[in-house]
């Protein structure tokens, strides 16, 4: 049967307490709605409706090519009520499939055991909990079949003894749902329309009702306030670090590594303290990344080393490269093979081929610089002028002395040397020294200011 996908992502999160929609809030860099999002087009489902309420412009904003239906609901008044949001728009022959916007760490695979093993019943996924505080639990029979769920405001003290709580998570047939939903009321402490009293109504209609166990606890886990969110990054960022010490990554301390993102590696790759990884990051062969590096959508060669507290963001780098310490690598920065990029440089948009160096203190940005170059301390290219972005091309195998200024558009020819201190503003004739500078004069008479009184 086709599967429809409802998530219910309308709550406001009081608790979080932030103008910022609940299902928004980031875990490891990507809205929680997005991970649950993931982990439903696993599963290959025809239609994914996605029931929002506040703050329903910036949570649609967020997603704007998310391929989902957008369903409103205006007033909260439960989980079974914002399901019957989306009911008039699911096709009567679906399974349906039930999430929530802010429980993002379930596997795809746990769900695919839900929707499979539902057919003909209803699916619901379990837990048990040491702590089951704020979850609804599950009741069962003397035959230990699940007889319904309450809820934690609703039960009794045997029953909030129960540690084998409900996810939220539901799998049953459009042709179900819908006649027990117009029967669910809201006689119960918080006065809503509660998605749980299905498990009650499946009972009496004799519907057997298979309760699928989570593997990990966490699968089940929702976020509810800021310290919840603290805890699963956490548990996020451990399954990450589980995942590179498995393929062969050297990861200096496991619990201080953020992967915020897509983070692939090649073998024998070293990652010390404290880095974080956003976007797609590819790390080649005998890569090493120092500490307290942050890397946003990069690529690296094999054997190239990043050095303690670099920048790199939208770059790609070369085999054998060095950088940094204290390097910034801006969007646009292509490294060839064998290039230094050193402390304190920052390249934006600019390509340096193989070889070539800038090891301190200097500034490329809108350039082409070809193989072989030395970049001497403190060289800038001036490549905006007010209005405009312009380039600077150096040529193979020059020589940039210290403090040049290089005022784009300009181009220094193939092995061209540079004066210190000089300011070049046009192109330089190759093979040759090129000195721009003013002439050097004491003046013997000249006596210093001096504070009067």
């Amino acid at each position: 049967m086709p599967l429809d996908v409802i998530v219910l992502a309308a709550g406001l999160g009081k608790r979080m307490r932030s103008e910022l929609p609940k299902v928004l809030h980031p875990l490891a860099g990507r809205p929680l709605l997005a991970h649950v999002l993931d982990a439903a087009r696993a599963l290959a489902p025809r239609r994914m409706f996605v029931v929002h309420g506040h703050g329903a412009e910036r949570v649609r904003a967020a997603f704007p090519d998310a391929g989902v239906d957008w369903v409103l609901q205006a007033k909260q008044l439960g989980t079974g009520h914002a399901v019957l949001q989306a009911l008039p728009q699911v096709a009567s022959d679906a399974d349906v499939l039930v999430l929530y916007g802010d429980v993002p760490l379930v596997r795809p695979a746990t769900l695919r055991r839900l929707v499979e093993g539902a057919r003909g019943s209803v699916g619901i996924v379990v837990a048990e909990l040491d702590d089951p505080s704020g979850y609804g639990r599950i009741v069962r029979d003397a035959a230990q079949r699940v007889a319904r769920i309450v809820e934690q405001k609703d039960a009794t003290a045997s029953e909030l003894a129960i540690r084998e709580v409900n996810s939220g998570f539901f799998c049953l047939s459009a042709r179900r749902l819908a006649p027990w939903l117009s029967k669910i009321g809201n006689d119960n402490a918080q006065n809503e329309y509660y998605l749980t009293d299905l498990v009650a109504l499946a009972v009496a209609d004799a519907v057997p009702v298979l309760a699928v166990k989570a593997e990990d606890q966490w699968e089940v886990a929702g976020v509810n306030s800021m310290q919840e969110l603290a805890v699963l990054e956490r548990v996020w960022q451990g399954r990450e670090a589980r995942r590179l010490l498995e393929a062969g990554v050297t990861l200096a301390d496991p619990a201080r590594i953020d992967v915020r993102g897509a983070l692939e590696c090649g073998r024998d790759v070293s990652i010390d303290i404290n880095c974080v990884f956003e976007g797609r990051v590819s790390l080649g062969d005998n890569v090493r990344v120092g500490p307290n590096c942050v890397l946003k959508n990069v690529s690296i060669g094999a054997g190239t080393e990043v050095l303690a507290f670099s920048h790199l963001d939208d770059a790609e780098l070369g085999e054998r490269c060095r950088v940094g310490p204290f390097a910034r690598l801006r969007p646009g920065a292509r490294l060839a093979e064998d290039v230094h990029v050193g402390n304190f440089v920052e390249v934006k948009a600019s390509r340096l081929g193989a070889g070539s160096k800038a090891n301190h203190l200097s500034y490329l940005g809108d350039s082409e610089v070809g193989s072989r170059v030395n970049v001497g301390a403190g060289t800038i290219t001036c490549n905006y002028d007010g209005a405009a972005k312009h380039r600077t091309v150096i040529e193979d195998d020059c020589f940039i002395g210290s403090d040049a200024t290089l005022v784009a558009p300009v181009r220094i020819a193939r092995g061209s040397y540079i004066g210190a201190g000089s300011t070049i503003s046009k192109d330089t004739p190759p093979g040759q020294l090129t000195v721009a500078r003013a002439r050097q004069v004491s003046i013997p008479s000249w006596k210093p200011p001096r504070k009067k009184g």
